[in-house]
């Protein structure tokens, strides 16, 4: 039997080459990895582990977008705030939803995403939008919805949620895609850190896997990034294929969890 030792960084490794090479919507494997490959028994804990894990791992990737300067702080500020009482309520509700109905509900947003990942979004919008007291009226009702809601689904799927933030941000702000992506990991680590720090609080998260998994994540992320840059444009045929498998595990965790229930 291969220890834990072993096959938490492995898992981390996978989702941080996925990330490296495709961007957002690689975290979403590290639920299932963490419960079939490392073999976390519990839903839940697998979901606590998974959004510190996610929080840690947006902080680090953050520096390079800031350098950048692709990221709309007031609009990350007000995104994050609203969004962190979602998470806070999203997690909330997801500690006292039973396990395997969870992990079916997971299974159901991973096909979702598959889809989301294949019609992605492009990357037109206004590079010089801000969030000012002029243009407040106009940002605030978008914005502070928008957050609370996808923050709600982060906090109760356990994931970073960039998939559904990027689009947000676009949708509330008309941002550029490249700048959406660089804000929304601000949104990243502050959901994950609200749901990690709620689920920690009921002794939800497997403290020494999550740090092991981080740093397989690590050392995956920058094979990714390099792969990527050998790759140049044909990597984007991998974000294709990457939703595929996102699509196809989805299906196994509907099926299982569907036979867990009976209904098959």
């Amino acid at each position: 039997m291969i220890p834990t030792e072993i096959l938490a960084p492995f898992s981390g490794a996978i989702v941080g080459l996925v990330l490296g090479l495709v961007g957002g919507g690689g975290s979403i494997l590290a639920v299932p990895l963490l419960i079939y490959v490392v073999g976390i028994g519990s839903t839940h804990m697998a979901l606590g582990t998974s959004a510190m894990a996610v929080a840690l791992t947006a902080i680090a990737n953050l520096v390079p977008h800031w350098r950048a300067g692709k990221i709309k702080w007031p609009c990350a500020a007000v995104f994050s705030v609203t969004g962190i009482i979602g998470a806070f309520a999203g997690s909330s509700i997801a500690k006292i939803v039973e396990g395997d109905s969870l992990l079916l509900l997971f299974g159901l947003l991973m096909l979702i995403v598959g889809l989301a990942m294949l019609f992605g979004q492009n990357g037109e919008g206004d590079p010089e939008i801000r969030l000012t007291s002029k243009t407040a009226s106009a940002l605030l009702p978008r914005l502070i919805p928008a957050g609370f809601g996808v923050g709600a689904l982060s906090g109760f799927f356990g994931i970073g949620g960039g998939f559904l933030i990027v689009p947000g941000l676009i949708f509330a702000t008309g941002m550029p895609l490249s700048f959406a992506i660089g804000t929304s990991l601000v949104a990243v680590a502050a959901f994950g850190a609200t749901t990690a720090a709620n689920y920690a609080i009921s002794g939800l998260v497997d403290w020494p896997i999550a740090g092991m998994f981080i740093a397989g994540g690590a050392v995956g992320g920058v094979a990714g990034a390099m792969i990527g840059k050998l790759l140049g444009k044909n990597r984007h045929a991998l974000r294709y294929v990457f939703a595929g498998v996102v699509m196809v595990v989805g299906l196994w965790i509907v099926w299982q969890g569907l036979a867990a229930a009976g209904m098959l």
